[in-house]
């Protein structure tokens, strides 16, 4: 049987040269490289939405590969696709780096420059170990598996714009609909989920942060089941300690939950920090809540030119919702677009406080009543995401859509 390997591989002539010593190797079946990070996760889910067997049994990471780094990327291979074996290609063949790379889940080094014997003999064995994984995957095991859930990130423009309201809701939403979901309170300073939920948990996301293999009984031991269904992953009770939190650590908790859950909703605040930068990174859906106010849209517009610069993401790949939303303010959707330049979201969430303050105050938000303006519009654009599973006796009776009673569509208004 030909071992499939998989190049991921940034540099032209490090593809060429790659490419040209795997076509040697007897028995491989090297595919197509993919050139970044992003590429080859999506190449993977895709293949493992079909069958684990579609997995390449080897995947080939070059150290200059990006934008996520190489050991990063490893990880998030191992915990998400444990039946693929990582080869990592380095400059560097130091002891320090070699542990390093096993230790996030590679199962070879291999020393540039390229030497075929060093390749054969490193994909040989880590073919043979994929092979095994298989073996041990198909009898049942308690590891990591499948695709992959949907991560969507909320971030606020500023303060008090209504991204943990808006976070909470569409998780709601999800796990109503019959996903199994998690929500994470990653604004570890000021985090305040626990209190609009009405939670006291002694666990928070910083038990995880010094954990280098989150396995499922871990992970399962960290997060609060509340009484909605929503698994919980609460910010510190102290907010000094959410340093302890690094992008590193932020990588590996979102994968973990990635892999266990259909849907991750994730409160990153409306300040930045490695870890929130990390998820947001990471997200299939990264939003940034708004008001319809030139302080605020500012905001917004400062954040997605700070999340450019850093490379943590694209504005294009940035969708902005639009809360607190009327048709007397001056600032209107479209031109919120054209000042951030992100897609903006086609369902605005209408100002409605007072419907609010009754269950913000008593914590417990997740009793919203149906009825209310907000929540259909907050389940509204859980629908215009794709976070929910709508059945045909739903779609009939326009639930979980844009268009309910409460939420606007300002793209319909702009286009009748």
């Amino acid at each position: 049987m030909p071992t499939r390997i998989l190049p991921a591989v940034g540099d032209a002539d490090a593809v060429r040269s790659i490419t040209t010593l795997l076509s040697q190797l007897p028995d491989a079946e090297p595919v197509a490289p993919v050139v970044d990070s992003t590429q080859l996760i999506d190449t993977l889910a895709r293949l493992a939405a079909e069958s684990v067997d579609e997995l390449p049994e080897v995947v080939v990471v070059h150290e200059r590969i990006g934008p996520v780094p190489a050991l990063e990327l490893i990880r998030e291979v191992a915990l998400r696709f444990p039946a693929v074996g990582v080869i990592l290609v380095t400059s560097d063949a130091s002891p320090g780096l070699f542990q390093a790379a096993m230790d996030y889940g590679a199962r070879g080094l291999v020393a540039l420059p390229l030497s075929y014997e060093e390749l054969a003999s490193r994909v040989q064995a880590v073919a043979q170990w994929s092979v095994g994984v298989r073996r041990h995957l198909g009898a049942g095991g308690d590891v990591f598996t499948g695709v992959g859930g949907t991560v969507v990130t909320v971030s606020g423009a500023k303060g008090g714009v209504g991204a943990t309201l808006t976070a909470i809701q569409l998780a709601l939403a999800a796990q109503a609909s019959g996903r199994s979901t998690a929500l994470v309170d990653m604004d570890l300073q000021t985090g305040d989920i626990a209190s609009y939920l009405d939670v006291q948990f002694r666990r928070s996301v910083v038990d995880l942060a010094a954990i280098t293999d989150i396995s499922p009984r871990v992970l399962a031991d960290a997060v609060f089941r509340h009484d909605t269904g929503l698994a919980l992953l609460l910010a510190p009770a102290e907010g000094e300690r959410g340093e302890d939190v690094t992008d590193r650590a932020a990588r590996q908790i979102v994968s973990a939950l990635r892999s266990r859950y259909e849907v991750v909703v994730i409160d990153c605040g409306a300040q930045l920090n490695g870890a929130g930068a990390a998820a947001v990174e990471m997200a299939d859906r990264a939003l940034l809540l708004t008001t319809p106010d030139v302080v605020a849209v500012r905001g917004a517009k400062r954040a997605v030119r700070m999340w450019d610069r850093l490379q943590i993401r694209k504005a294009e790949e940035t969708t902005v919702v639009v809360n607190r939303y009327s048709r007397a303010t001056e600032i209107q959707p479209p031109l919120i677009q054209k000042i951030t330049g992100t897609a903006v979201a086609a369902t605005a969430v209408p100002a409605n406080f007072k419907e609010l303050q009754s269950v913000v105050d008593a914590g417990r938000v997740h009793e919203l009543e149906s009825k209310s303006a907000v929540k259909q519009a907050l389940w509204g654009l859980a629908g215009e995401l794709g976070l929910v599973k709508v059945s045909e006796g739903a779609q009939k009776a326009g639930r979980f859509r844009g268009g309910d009673r409460g939420s606007v569509s300002f793209r319909r208004r702009r286009e009748g």
